[in-house]
């Protein structure tokens, strides 16, 4: 993850000699983008003597478009795949695996602050539906494939590197899923977003 993170940055610093001077995002516009998802995953099976670690993380993706409503506000959509995690384990003389697919979908209202001509602060409120589907062989009970929808929350920094390309770092929280196993409620995502 530290590398596509690292790649993200350097060609971000590229393309920053392009140009010194970023304006606002004009009413009426919109953008796509691209971002890099790290997330936790925890596994908590009860009674095993297994001694690997039961938690992780892992580098995901994630794609979102927006429509800038003015200077300030704009509305924004995306679709997260949190991919596939697995851990093995043993209760006493048995051994098993548990497996969980996640992803999301999530739509917010999305507020930004300026703090300079080319970065700026930003907040988004919205709802996220959930998906997390939970495999297991062995003797572990849980299993079981569910969607909730929950409040979705992210706070973040864009620079832009000229008036059409910009670069995030965020914190998203997606909210809990039916089944609380697997990924966790937060993630950290690294974007790159073109505005036309």
């Amino acid at each position: 993850m530290k590398k596509i993170l690292f790649a993200v940055a350097a060609s971000a610093a590229v393309l920053a000699t392009s140009s010194a001077f970023a304006a606002p995002d004009d009413a009426g516009t919109s953008y796509i983008g691209l971002g890099v998802v790290g997330s936790h995953y925890k596994f908590d099976v009860p009674n095993t003597t297994t001694s690997s670690d039961r938690s992780g993380d892992k580098a995901t993706g994630k794609i979102y478009a927006g429509y800038n409503i003015d200077k300030t506000w704009a509305i924004e959509g995306g679709y997260t795949d949190f991919g596939k995690k697995g851990y093995d384990y043993t209760v006493g003389t048995g051994a098993g695996h548990i497996q969980t697919d996640a992803y999301s979908y999530y739509l917010a209202g999305k507020g930004s602050f300026a703090v300079n001509e080319q970065i700026s602060l930003f907040g988004k409120l919205g709802v996220a539906r959930n998906h997390n589907a939970v495999s297991t062989t062995g003797i572990a009970s849980v299993s079981g494939s569910d969607n909730k929808s929950a409040l979705y929350g992210s706070i973040g920094a864009e620079y832009a590197v000229n008036k059409n390309v910009k670069v995030s770092l965020e914190y998203e929280n997606y909210g809990k899923n039916n089944i609380d196993v697997g990924r966790k409620n937060g993630a950290i995502t690294a974007g790159l977003r073109y505005n036309f």
